[in-house]
């Protein structure tokens, strides 16, 4: 399927107040809006993914499975600054008539929801009956849910948090000096910084999984090597593949709009700001994530009215959240069916 795009034709401002002209929007729609409109599922996809939630998140949403285009009306926007189909860094800016590169304006989760607000718009969305994220989709979502509570009925935040941490802005700086370190960064060309990017990702990979993780798919079969190490190769191999699919740019800022994540901010304080909410919401922690550590999920629920907490038992650390859609299916569909304020539902996995 093709990603769709929407352009919008008036000037785009920033939360900084810098404005940008012709913006662009890439999204993907599956299923039909129902007659009554309410069997909307808006999904917020992650840092380096796409549009086309059916490739990257099978078993949770597709045809056959939970979200079903047979019966939802499933919408994913590529979101601002990513390179898949929005408006980025490597896109022309159209006073100058060149990239922008790092000329780009610094944005915010908030600026990512004000262009949703206006594929809402296109689309004839006014309620969005789910709306679900993970990591930074989670945190747009979040942020959604509180800018717009009467049109979000129903919330799914899955390993993300209120505000992002200190460690987890430490682990996006580092990526950053990582790719700051490759001269070509700054030469303004789309393939600038990619031995950086490599690095980067190869720094984000250790956040994503774990100890556990890797001790179990990276283990070595044999006592005898002295180099050339799986879990090298697997370092090595992650970080190109993210090279032929991103691009530094866009990497670069999408990490510092991560790292400005703060429901509180003009706000009076992120308990003020979680008050707001008011869809019921489905907050899920994975036992095993280091960057979004389950704390974080716990805090979301004890300040969000009408919430529920589930913890999922993962090796696969915070990707559990890309990887365990058995059991992040289990656990929604429970949550769908009681009403019970706090149930909390303990899902184990067993490696």
């Amino acid at each position: 399927m093709n990603t769709e795009i929407f352009k919008y034709t008036q000037t785009f401002e920033f939360e900084s107040g810098q404005q940008i002209e012709e913006l662009e929007i890439g999204f993907h729609t599956y299923g039909k809006l129902n007659k009554e409109k309410d069997n909307v599922v808006w999904v917020c996809h992650a840092l380096t993914a796409n549009a086309d939630v059916f490739d990257w998140w099978k078993g949770l949403v597709g045809t056959g499975h939970l979200f079903n285009p047979e019966e939802h009306f499933i919408v994913c926007a590529n979101i601002l600054g990513s390179p898949y189909g929005t408006t980025n860094p490597l896109s022309v800016n159209a006073v100058t008539g060149q990239p922008y590169f790092q000329a780009f304006p610094q944005f915010t989760i908030r600026d990512i929801i004000k262009a949703h607000q206006l594929l809402a718009e296109h689309l004839q969305v006014k309620n969005i009956h789910i709306l679900i994220g993970g990591s930074l989709g989670g945190q747009q979502a979040i942020e959604w849910g509180i800018i717009e509570p009467e049109r979000i009925k129903n919330l799914i935040l899955i390993a993300t948090n209120a505000r992002h941490s200190p460690w987890g802005i430490a682990f996006n700086e580092s990526q950053r000096l990582a790719i700051s370190t490759d001269r070509t960064f700054y030469a303004n060309t789309p393939e600038g910084g990619q031995k950086g990017l490599k690095a980067a990702r190869s720094i984000a990979l250790l956040s994503y999984r774990g100890y556990k993780t890797y001790s179990i798919t990276q283990q070595e079969d044999t006592d005898s090597k002295t180099d050339d190490y799986r879990a090298a190769t697997y370092q090595n191999y992650q970080g190109e593949k993210l090279v032929n699919r991103f691009n530094a740019h866009s990497y670069w800022y999408l990490t510092k709009t991560m790292d400005s994540h703060n429901v509180g901010r003009n706000r009076n304080g992120v308990e003020k700001a979680l008050s707001l909410i008011k869809a019921r919401t489905l907050v899920i922690g994975i036992k095993s994530d280091v960057l979004f550590p389950v704390e974080e999920q716990q805090y979301l629920f004890r300040h969000i009215p009408k919430s529920a907490f589930a913890e999922l038992d993962s090796f696969y650390g915070h990707d559990g959240f890309l990887i365990e859609t058995e059991a992040l299916t289990n656990i929604i569909t429970s949550f769908f069916k009681t009403d019970v304020k706090g149930k909390i539902i303990e899902l184990q996995r067993t490696a």
